[in-house]
């Protein structure tokens, strides 16, 4: 048994194939997965396929890549977190690989995302890229440990992923574990407890091997465990076991049995 912490069910690339995705899940006994939001205007795509699906649930929120956008409000993330399908805020965090220039609008978006996380009682959905010390920062600054989280699709430091849990956030793997050129990151999927790991797909994207370079979708999941699994000196049941148990417990509003 396996759950999909964090993909994009939503995107065309999937919705226009939705039920092979979802016959997918089920053949490879992936139970749950979490669709999550990039706008605003992607949103209602997400919560409608979440409302369509007892197993599919869903965030809201608006990714740091998106410029010149209305910027959303606390008061409107947490209003429309006010479902019961709605399970997390974001995803949100800061990228500096993608973006150059003046970013203070990321770092404010950022900072209205944790302060809806906190009123809605949700935890939050961390995108982090070459942002590590500002994104630290802002959670400490914003009391993001009041509600925690998961830091996704984590490539980053075994420091920067260690100032993050102590701010009670999981981390999670996706596919980039099984990459070639991904030794750095698997050293650093060996140092972190397995009560402080999830796995996603984050698909369409970083399908892993032996699927890379097709079109993701949650059911690949199982390859990410199945690496952790290999890089822990663990069953892939243990690995299935634990990081489900770690979901349940993050996202518990999903009231999953």
């Amino acid at each position: 048994m396996y759950i999909d912490s964090h993909c994009h069910i939503n995107f065309p690339e999937l919705r226009s194939n939705l039920q092979s995705v979802l016959n997918n899940m089920e053949i490879n006994k992936i139970t749950n997965a979490l669709c999550v939001s990039v706008t605003l205007d992607d949103f209602p795509s997400v919560l409608e396929i979440a409302e369509q699906h007892d197993h599919i649930y869903a965030s809201v929120g608006v990714h740091p890549d998106y410029e010149d956008i209305k910027e959303p409000t606390v008061e409107q993330l947490v209003l429309l977190a006010n479902n019961r399908k709605v399970v997390s805020i974001g995803e949100t965090g800061l990228d500096y690989f993608r973006l150059q220039g003046d970013l203070s609008w990321q770092r404010e978006r950022f900072r209205t995302h944790i302060r809806a996380a906190i009123e809605a009682k949700l935890p939050l959905i961390v995108h982090t890229r070459s942002a590590q010390d500002d994104t630290i920062t802002i959670m400490q600054e914003e009391s993001s440990s009041k509600v925690g989280g998961v830091m996704h699709c984590f490539t980053e430091t075994y420091e920067m992923a260690k100032k993050a849990i102590d701010q009670d956030f999981y981390i999670s793997f996706s596919g980039i574990i099984t990459f070639k050129n991904a030794q750095e990151l698997r050293d650093v999927v060996k140092k972190i407890p397995m009560n402080r790991i999830l796995i996603e797909t984050d698909s369409p994207y970083l399908a892993p091997v032996p699927n890379r370079g097709k079109t993701n979708e949650p059911s690949n999941v199982m390859y990410v465990a199945e690496k952790i699994a290999d890089i822990k000196n663990l069953s892939i049941e243990e690995v299935a076991s634990i990081t489900t148990a770690n979901f349940k417990k993050l996202f518990s509003k999903c009231h999953l049995s």
